[in-house]
C-alpha cells in the first residue's frame, strides 16, 4: 500500500473521536463499494457509534449483494443531511454521490476512502491509493490502525470488496498484500464458499433470457480487438428483471479471446445510456470513461450518456485508439 500513514492514522483519528458517523459510496454500488462502507460501518456500531449508511438514487441493493448486512442501510431521503463526519467510500468525485453530494458539503468533516486512479481528492481528509487492489484494502488498515475487532461479519463484507473488485483474485490488481488481506479476513471469519455463491452462482432465470438477447446482439471488431453489445429496459421487461440483476453481463462478455477491450451499453428508460467498460491491459478504459464524463480504472470502468444507444457505443470505438 503507498497511501500516505499519516493520511491512515488521520483518518482513523477522525472516525475514532466521532460519535455520530454517515458512510456514502458510490450510486449503482457494486460490491467493493458495498462490502467496504458496510464493513466499516459495522465495525463503528460494533465500536459504540451511531451510524448510518446509504448511496444515492436509484437506492436498489443489488441482489447478489443483499447477504450482506444491509440493516444499517438508509435510502437517500432518511440520510443526514449535513452530518458531523461523513465517510465517503470507493467514490472518485462528489457526483459520484447522486444527490447525497450536497449532504457532503455541509458536513463537518469529509474523509474520502478511495482507490480509483481518477480521484484527484477532495473533502477534508483524503485517503486515495489507486495501488490498492479494492478500496476494502484501505478500510482494512484504518480498522487495524483502530483497533477495532474485525468480527465474521465485517471479515465478510471487506472479503466481498476484495473478491469482486479483483475478479475473485485473477485481475493483475491482485497483489501479494491483497491475498495476505484476505487471508486475515478468511481466518477472521469470511466464508469464500458464502460470498462466491451469493456473487457469482445466484442469477434469476429471467437474466439467461437476457443474456441471450445481448450475446445475439454482441459485434467482434477484430481490427480494433473489441466486442461490443447492447441491452435496454425493454429487454429487461421481456425478461422479467431488474437493472440490478444484470451487473455480472460485462463478465460474460468480456470472455471472448479475440477481444482486449469489452464495451456494454445499457439503454435505460429515461434516455441515458450506462455503459461498463472492461479491458484485458492493451486500453486504458479508465482514461476512455473519463473523457466521456466517468471513471474508473484502468482495467474497468464506465460512464454515463445521452444519446442513442448505438450512437454512444460508435463514439466508444471510434475513441478507443487513443487510450492504447
Amino acid at each position: 500500500m503507498s497511501v500516505d500513514r499519516a493520511l491512515i492514522e488521520s483518518a482513523a483519528r477522525s472516525i475514532g473521536a466521532a460519535d455520530a458517523i454517515a458512510l456514502a459510496c458510490h450510486v449503482g454500488p457494486d460490491g467493493d463499494a458495498l462490502g467496504s462502507m458496510l464493513g466499516l460501518a459495522v465495525a463503528a456500531s460494533n465500536a459504540g457509534k451511531e451510524v448510518v449508511a446509504g448511496f444515492g438514487s436509484p437506492f436498489v441493493i443489488p441482489p447478489s449483494l443483499s447477504f450482506l448486512p444491509i440493516g444499517l442501510l438508509v435510502p437517500p431521503a432518511e440520510f443526514p443531511e449535513s452530518p458531523e463526519l461523513m465517510v465517503v467510500l470507493d467514490a472518485g468525485s462528489p457526483e459520484r454521490l447522486g444527490e447525497l453530494g450536497s449532504h457532503a458539503s455541509k458536513a463537518g468533516t469529509v474523509v474520502v476512502i478511495d482507490h480509483h486512479v481518477t480521484n484527484e481528492g477532495f473533502g477534508h481528509i483524503s485517503v486515495v491509493d489507486p495501488t490498492a487492489a479494492a478500496t476494502g484494502e484501505i478500510v482494512f488498515a484504518i480498522l487495524r490502525e483502530l483497533d477495532w475487532k474485525i468480527t465474521p461479519e465485517v471479515a465478510m463484507c471487506l472479503h466481498t470488496a476484495l473478491v469482486t473488485d479483483t475478479g475473485r483474485f485473477s485481475y493483475s490488481n491482485t497483489t501479494p498484500e491483497t491475498l495476505r488481506i484476505a487471508a486475515d479476513l478468511v481466518e477472521a471469519g469470511a466464508e469464500p464458499s458464502v460470498v462466491g455463491r451469493h456473487v457469482y452462482e445466484e442469477e434469476p432465470f429471467g437474466y439467461l433470457k437476457a443474456v441471450a438477447m445481448a450475446m445475439d446482439r454482441a459485434v467482434l471488431d477484430p481490427d480494433l480487438a473489441v466486442v461490443s453489445t447492447w441491452i435496454t429496459h425493454v429487454d429487461l421487461d421481456k425478461a422479467g428483471i431488474e437493472w440490478s440483476d444484470t451487473e455480472n453481463l460485462i463478465d460474460l462478455l468480456r470472455l471472448a479471446s479475440e477481444a482486449d477491450t469489452a464495451v456494454l451499453a445499457k439503454g435505460h428508460k429515461d434516455g441515458r445510456v450506462k455503459v461498463s467498460l472492461r479491458s484485458r491491459g492493451d486500453t486504458d478504459v479508465g482514461g476512455l470513461a473519463a473523457a466521456m464524463g466517468g471513471g474508473g480504472h484502468r482495467l474497468a470502468a464506465g460512464f454515463t450518456a445521452e444519446d442513442e444507444i448505438e450512437t454512444v457505443i460508435e463514439k466508444v470505438l471510434s475513441s478507443i485508439g487513443g487510450f492504447r
